[in-house]
């Protein structure tokens, strides 16, 4: 793609690395058949080139968003299913990111929007304050079909039946291993996760340390950054960003780390990243020492299980299998401890959670879910598997099929307790 930056323009860092990714597009449009909103609206506007389009005219222009972009731009889930697609290797990830950050800079939402992103903002990645929301929504959510904004009603209807209580767990501390020590790891034991399913960390030690691994909870450590990275919220996503880097430096200083185990892919991708948003050695350092789950267990390594006589339809999330390019280890995994892992049609596609996006784009994140939730029961499983509390949530909420996170049926699997989704 020909671009028509100036001199000066280009002597801005991220102005200049918006050229260069823009120039590595040929307008190809494979793209367009793996993005689930050009599948689900038609409009090439709402694909991967469309929106190149758009934000190359934004940026070389140097004008402030305007509402048709922002529009565009907001629609996109960031699933990066087109990163997975493009033949001529698009960092399509990097560039939609330094649109929704000059969006933010540049554009005036809606007072509206303004104060729903601020809570969304200010609330998720804290869980006691996450809590307290997802207590607050249970409340009102027999009043739901009074309200008129469909965000606020999603919102509502988030809130899960029952909020698992605060899992000690998750408090700064050093869990021994079983037996020989094999290698010492950080676990991130994320935000929302930690106030929507409390069972997915604690499977996670117990797995761990049965395979040899101190595992450590680092002081300091929170939200990772996605959430107020994917809105646009440059410094609150850096801050976060930041003060995670300084925690995990300072427990590989003090005792060394041979990974920072993630469970939550969303949160793994973003992590992954830290070195380019951040820049510096040790931002690069916790970067490389990421890891998800799945890939810390073949690594580790797992026993031969026997059959076990369910039939596990793996979901898999597109932090991992597009933003993180992990695409066969957690069925492999299954596989291996005696589990019949199916895999849905059209496995690439998004099912519509993407952060807040079944937040914020209620209605395409629902015609998403539904055809993810007709591919995943048209396998007839027992249980769904997936490795991201997101789509955990948004696909549990449209289907009566347990679902449960990967680390947990391994856990079982292999000694610890039968998942509490399965009774």
């Amino acid at each position: 793609m020909q671009t028509y930056f100036t001199e000066a323009q280009l002597a801005e860092p991220k102005l200049a690395e918006a050229n260069k990714i823009l120039r590595s597009c040929v307008h190809c449009g494979f793209c367009t058949a793996t993005c689930p909103t050009y599948q689900v609206l038609g409009d090439e506007l709402d694909s991967p080139r469309g929106r190149i389009y758009l934000i190359k005219e934004m940026l070389e222009s140097g004008r402030p968003a305007d509402a048709r972009t922002v529009m565009h731009i907001d629609r996109c889930l960031s699933c990066l299913a087109c990163v997975s697609t493009c033949p001529s290797g698009v960092d399509y990830m990097h560039l939609i990111d330094h649109a929704r950050a000059y969006v933010e800079k540049t554009y005036r939402r809606p007072w509206h929007d303004r104060a729903l992103r601020w809570v969304l903002a200010k609330v998720i990645p804290h869980p006691t304050r996450f809590r307290l929301a997802l207590l607050a929504a249970k409340i009102g959510r027999p009043f739901a079909p009074l309200i008129p904004d469909a965000r606020l009603r999603a919102m509502l209807a988030m809130a899960p039946k029952t909020i698992p209580p605060v899992s000690r767990n998750d408090d700064p501390q050093t869990f021994p291993a079983t037996g020989e020590r094999r290698m010492r790891v950080a676990l991130m034991t994320g935000c929302a996760q930690k106030a929507l399913n409390t069972d997915i960390n604690d499977a996670t030690i117990r797995l761990l340390r049965r395979l040899g691994c101190e595992v450590v909870v680092p002081r300091g450590v929170g939200c990772c950054g996605a959430l107020t990275h994917h809105m646009g919220r440059e410094a609150e996503a850096h801050a976060s960003a930041a003060a995670n880097v300084a925690a995990f430096m300072a427990e590989k200083n003090a005792g060394g780390l041979d990974a920072v185990v993630i469970n939550t892919s969303g949160c793994g991708t973003t992590v992954k990243d830290y070195g380019h948003m951040l820049g510096g050695e040790e931002a690069a350092t916790v970067s490389a020492l990421a890891m998800d789950i799945s890939e810390l267990l073949v690594k580790i390594g797992l026993p031969v299980g026997a059959a076990k006589g369910l039939r596990v339809a793996y979901h898999a999330a597109c932090s991992l299998q597009h933003g993180q390019q992990v695409k066969t280890a957690p069925k492999d995994l299954l596989k291996r401890v005696g589990f019949d892992v199916v895999e849905p049609a059209d496995s690439h596609l998004c099912c519509g959670s993407a952060g807040t996006y079944n937040l914020l784009q209620p209605e395409i994140s629902a015609q998403l879910k539904a055809r993810k939730v007709e591919t995943l029961e048209s396998k007839k499983p027992d249980v769904i598997a997936a490795g991201n509390i997101g789509c955990m949530m948004q696909i549990g909420s449209g289907t009566g099929v347990p679902v449960v996170h990967t680390v947990e049926l391994l856990d079982w699997a292999l000694g610890g307790p039968k998942p509490r989704a399965l009774g």
